[in-house]
Order: structure tokens, then sequence, then C-alpha cells
């Protein structure tokens, strides 16, 4: 009498498929939180009052103010908006993410003399938000 090994809970063909599902949505909530933390920088460097940006260093990539104010917060919807289709399911949400977290992450590497720590933080969540929008393309696809 021969027997099938069951397969480990790992192996399961469901697994990979509901973690990466998670994966978008947690992507969603960090873009929608993400647009709206860009949409408060633009507006903190368009209103120039009590809170002072002050470049750090002499730096080859040089905006004045208002320019990055305009950057942040026209970027800052877009990603909120998209963050937002990611959570209702959108298929074109899922291709706008990665392209706006991979234009966020070009514009945070462009702000690190302003806001070094922000900066940096802002990245690492753009690189997880891109991976975890390509992780099981397939499966993901197919389920919205």
């Amino acid at each position: 009498m021969t027997t099938t090994p069951t397969p480990a809970p790992s192996s399961r063909p469901g697994a990979r498929q509901e973690w990466g599902s998670g994966g978008i949505t947690f992507a969603g909530v960090l873009m929608t939180v993400m647009g709206v933390f860009a949409i408060l920088e633009g507006i903190v460097a368009l209103s120039k009052d009590d809170v002072i940006y002050q470049r750090i260093g002499d730096y080859i990539f040089k905006f004045n103010l208002s320019a990055w104010g305009w950057i942040h917060l026209i970027l800052g919807i877009l990603v909120l908006v998209t963050g937002l289709g990611l959570l209702k399911g959108a298929v074109w949400a899922r291709y706008t993410g990665v392209f706006l977290a991979s234009l966020s992450v070009i514009v945070h590497f462009f702000w690190l003399p302003y806001q070094p720590l922000w900066g940096l933080v802002a990245i690492a969540i753009a690189v997880f938000i891109i991976w975890a929008l390509c992780t099981s393309w397939d499966t993901a696809t197919s389920r919205i």
C-alpha cells in the first residue's frame, strides 16, 4: 500500500496567492498614507510659514522650495488616488502604482538634502510598494 505525501502548508498552491493579495492591500494602504504625507509636504513647502526646509550641504540637484512644493503636491494627489484605486481592486492602479512608486523613489532621492530621514523612509516604503505590486502579478491581476 503506497501513500501520497501531503504537501507542506507553505507549498499549497493558494498560500502564495493569498499572501500576495494581502501584500497588494497593504501596498494600497501604504500608497494612500504616503500620498497624504506627500500632499502635506507639498503644502508645507508652498506655505513657507512656520516650517523651514534647509538644504544640507551643497547638492547638485537644486530646485526652489515652491517647485518642490508643487512636485510633492501633484505626486501626492496621484499616489493617493492610485492607492484608493488599489484598495478598490482596479487593475489600472497596479500598473500606475508601480510607476508612481518608482517616480516617488526618484523624487525622494532628490529630496534627501532637505529631509534625509524622511527621504530614506519614503524610499524604503516605495520600494516595498513596488515589490508588493510586482509579486504574484498573474494571480493578482486575475483576481482583480
